[in-house]
């Protein structure tokens, strides 16, 4: 997709996004990953900038810019570090945007200002040990606004101070705020994971925990529905950004690194792999940007978001695979950062809905009742 498409303020905030990016992620990022380090003052740093909250509107705090603007902030972060990316997009996509859209005046005016200056990171908490993709399966139940139960694999668990719980009341499933340090509230797990590791992701457990009901009783599933709609374009721009990330490194050795009388650029064979590399990449951003508009423009954009997800993160899952294959022995190593972009890349195809789900999505959309027939 072109610079030029976009429009001046969506060039500014990308251009700030890199900036950022290539200043103070990039040189750290090995480090980060290597150490399981999460980079908390980053996230006041890139608040301070207004890239904590930018599509949150400027009367709550935000920079106020639109959804596309977002979504080219998540692509250049997630392009120097896949897990700075992940916090970003789970705190404003999942955390802050469930708040702005179906919170009442009071709690959007408590919460979402502290969440778009990055003062506060938030949570959205769905999944459990057993209802992941069947989330009306949960477990967890809400008796007189108290929540009593489980939550598995929540980004940014150990460090948001708000949370958006979904939790079974009178059989079915509603939304709910709860803050870090409320009383049977605790983080109870830190999980080891294959990669993204300078991002949270945590276990929770709520014993009678004191919430406040997030928009109306019952209403769980379309406020879980509609964040994960969104949601899903931002992991999207995620896989996006890992992909070109594995693609500007895999291109710039090719350039660089001798064999067979020359750089291995002249190489049909590598040649080939990188035409490849780049004509899937600018797919799957053409993919995401279109879904990003639809949304910003109020219009249906849920098959548009699984579609974008489900071809970026396959696009990512292989592209940093070809870019190892590139750099050869070098890229198996912890010299280079492919093999990190290649672990980061795989859970692009599994959080924010399955691959699986994804199909499902799109398939429902074209068939209808057909497929229950």
């Amino acid at each position: 997709m072109s610079y030029h498409e976009l429009t001046d303020d969506q060039r500014a905030i990308r251009d700030l996004a890199r900036r950022f990016a290539d200043e103070r992620i990039v040189p750290n990022a090995s480090r980060w990953d290597r150490e399981h380090h999460f980079p908390r003052e980053l996230f006041t740093e890139l608040g301070e900038l207004g890239l904590m909250g930018v599509c949150v509107p400027e009367e709550h705090g935000g920079a106020g810019a639109d959804f596309l603007a977002y979504v080219l902030v998540l692509e250049e972060l997630s392009r120097a570090d896949a897990g700075v990316g992940v916090t970003v997009a789970v705190h404003t996509s999942a955390g802050t945007l469930p708040i702005l859209n179906h919170g009442r005046e009071d709690q959007i005016d408590e919460h979402v200002p502290k969440l778009a200056s990055g003062e506060e990171l938030a949570a959205f908490a769905l999944t459990e040990s057993g209802s992941g993709s069947d989330a009306g399966a949960m477990r967890t139940r809400a008796v007189d606004e108290r929540i009593s139960g489980a939550k598995q694999w929540i980004t940014n668990g150990s460090y948001a101070s708000s949370f958006v719980v979904f939790a079974k009341e009178d059989g079915r499933p509603s939304a709910f705020l709860v803050r870090a340090g409320a009383d049977g509230f605790a983080v109870t797990r830190e999980e080891e994971k294959l990669g993204l590791n300078s991002s949270s992701t945590a276990d929770l457990a709520f014993d009678s925990t004191p919430a406040e009901r997030l928009g109306e009783p019952g209403n769980g599933m379309r406020v879980a529905l509609r964040t994960l709609d969104g949601g899903r374009i931002g992991i999207a721009a995620q896989a996006v950004g890992i992909a070109q990330a594995a693609f500007e490194l895999a291109t710039g050795y090719a350039k660089e690194r001798n064999a067979f009388g020359g750089p291995i650029a002249r190489l049909g064979a590598i040649q080939e792999k990188l035409a490849e590399m780049h004509t899937e990449i600018e797919a799957a951003r053409a993919l995401t940007w279109r879904a990003a508009r639809l949304k910003q423009a109020g219009l249906p954009h849920g098959i548009e978001g699984a579609q974008a997800k489900l071809f970026a993160s396959a696009v990512a899952r292989r592209q940093t695979g070809e870019a190892i294959q590139i750099l050869g022995g070098y890229g198996y190593t912890k010299e280079f950062p492919a093999e990190r972009y290649y672990r980061d890349a795989k859970v692009t195809e599994i959080y924010e809905g399955t691959s699986e789900i994804q199909r499902l999505v799109i398939a429902r959309a074209l068939l209808g009742d057909a497929m229950r027939g």
